[in-house]
């Protein structure tokens, strides 16, 4: 039998999550977008984990510039073809997949025409999380963009009120 009370409690105080990152963790991963975007530029990250039916847990993140060094020269993120390469060979080797991507804006959390016509991974079910302000801290979850891509250059948008039912980062991740 697999069970633990942590999933349980889990399962009573987030019942409709999709991902799920330890609140350690994700302060870690926004702290280090602030960081790296130095609150001048955009900063981003894959969020890689393992994934269990229709939820994602976030077990690592691997940040755009260490994919791709002028991943932020333009001022916003751009990956070129071989930082993909890069990705996927560190996904085979840890055994990870990329459950969703994070990156900041200088404002407000809206997806932008070029966030919309340029998934970071163009798959039906990619989640994408965009931090407001340049992940300056505090960062409340209602202040998050969550999109979920359908194809097609489609999107669901999974912002507030939506969030906290989708996104977990509490005391029981």
């Amino acid at each position: 039998m697999n069970f633990s009370i942590k999933t349980a409690i889990r399962a009573f105080v987030a019942p409709d999550h999709r991902i799920i990152c330890s609140g350690r963790m994700w302060r870690t991963i926004v702290g280090e977008l602030e960081r790296r975007g130095r609150g001048r530029h955009e900063a981003g990250a894959f969020l890689l984990g393992v994934e269990r039916g229709e939820r994602r847990q976030v077990t690592r993140a691997i940040y755009y510039d260490d994919l791709d060094p002028k991943a932020y020269a333009s001022g916003v993120c751009v990956l070129h073809g071989d930082a993909f390469a890069k990705l996927w060979e560190l996904c085979r080797e840890t055994r990870l997949t990329v459950v969703a991507d994070v990156h900041t804006h200088p404002g407000i959390a809206a997806q932008s025409p070029s966030d919309k016509a340029n998934p970071m991974v163009a798959r039906a079910g990619h989640i994408a999380i965009i931090v407001p302000s340049f992940a300056k801290w505090p960062i409340a979850r209602e202040q998050l963009g969550l999109y979920e891509y359908r194809g097609n250059h489609q999107w669901i948008d999974r912002t507030h009120p939506k969030t906290y039912k989708y996104f977990y980062t509490g005391l029981w991740s």
